[in-house]
Formats: C-alpha cells, structure tokens, sequence
C-alpha cells in the first residue's frame, strides 16, 4: 500500500489491522505450546496487551462441569474471580461458558443478573467490568476467556470484537492441546494393554486373542477399564 493509501485509512483501522496482526502471530506461537498453561498464559498476555481496558485476564475450565480451575491468570483478582463463582455457581464467567457465549458486566455495582455472585465480587475484588467468552462447551467440559477492569464501563464493541478472535485462537490451541494429550494417552494404554497381554500369553500359555478376551472378562465381572486391568497385571510381575 503506498503512503497516500494509508494516509487514507482511518487510525482506528490501522490499529485494528495490527491488533488482528498480532493475533495471527499468536496463533502461530500457540502451535507450538505443549500445555494447559502455556496455552493459556499465551492467550491471557496477549489478551492484556492488545484488548483496550483489560487489567486481568484468565481462562476458565471447568472439568465434568463442576470442578471449576483457573488458568494463566495474570492477577490474584482473576483467580479469586474464580473461586467466587465456584463456590456459588454462578456468574458472567460461568453464563458465558455455558449458554450465551458472550457476557458483558458494565458496572457491577448495578448488575442483576447473579445477585449472591454480585454481592461477593464487589465485597472481595475491585472488580466492577467483566467481559466473558466461551471457549469451548462439550458434555464434560466448559471453558471461558475472561477480561477485566476495575472501572465500570471499560469494555465496548470493540473490546468485544478483538476478545471473539481471541477466544476463538484460544479454542483452536486448547482444542489442539487435548487432542494431543488423549493422543499420547491412547499409545500409552495401548502399550500397558500389549504388555499385559504378553504377560498373560506367557503365564497360562494361550494366544493374543485368549488373552484379551481374558482381559475384558476381568474388566467386566470387576466393572474397570480396561487399561486398569492391565495396569494391575503389569504392575504385579
């Protein structure tokens, strides 16, 4: 683009180009982080210095839906956030990983919508703007990026818009994360499985498939996985 193009673009554009720039980057970085932490320390940082307004940041997961953890918050605040919903079950937080996707709180002081939640926040955090996106929601799990500000009205539209591509970025990398952990996993309980099975081959002198279906008889009659069961084979040669 020449200069006289760019002398044309309105600065809020330019800085909204950079901002998504940025985030590309970050994608790009994210690739390579090889946990949970990592992960979200990335997106949290990156949340902090690109999104207008944002004073602390944090992910929030909340395992079988109930157990809820904080991830690369950048203040005390983001964690004790956490642990006030937690105990009560309720707030922006929670709303946006489980149903609307996209919560806004512009000033605590007068929200309605979590009362017990409302009345915790304000009492034990300076916190008065909150802004929540969904990560991800599935049967077990839930999770949400989490903004925010001691000022009461701090986020806008904008602030919304660049906190969608991040959340989505974050999504993607978690997603990634997982899938790689229940990769590594799955060749781990495979390898307990056919060590298992040798042992038992060697011991009662009967083929592999006499041996796994020795396998899933015990896991059957004892109600445990499978891998259990082979776990507690290997672990008494």
């Amino acid at each position: 683009m020449d200069n006289a193009a760019e002398g044309n673009v309105h600065p809020r554009d330019v800085a909204q180009r950079d901002v998504h720039l940025r985030i590309a980057e970050l994608a790009r970085e994210l690739r390579n982080d090889v946990d949970d932490e990592q992960v979200a320390k990335a997106v949290v940082e990156g949340a902090l210095a690109d999104i207008p307004g944002v004073q602390y940041a944090g992910l929030t997961v909340a395992r079988d839906r109930r157990t809820i953890e904080s991830f690369g918050s950048t203040h005390e605040y983001a964690d004790l956030h956490d642990r006030i919903q937690s105990e009560l079950r309720e707030g922006p937080c929670i709303s946006a990983a489980l149903t609307d996707r996209i919560v806004r709180v512009d000033d605590l002081e007068k929200e309605q919508r979590w009362p017990e939640y409302r009345v915790r926040a304000l009492a034990e955090t300076p916190i008065r703007s909150v802004l929540s996106f969904q990560l991800f929601a599935d049967s077990t799990t839930i999770g949400a990026l989490n903004l925010f500000a001691d000022e009461p009205n701090t986020f806008d539209v904008h602030a919304e818009e660049v906190g969608v591509v991040f959340a989505t970025h974050a999504a993607l990398a978690w997603n990634s994360v997982q899938k790689d952990k229940q990769f590594h996993s799955a060749l781990a309980n495979r390898d307990i499985i056919g060590q298992a099975k040798g042992m038992l081959m060697e011991r009662f002198a009967i083929d592999a498939v006499g041996a796994f279906d020795l396998m899933k008889r015990l896991s059957q009659d004892s109600n445990t996985k499978l891998v259990e069961i082979a776990r507690q084979i290997t672990s008494k040669r």
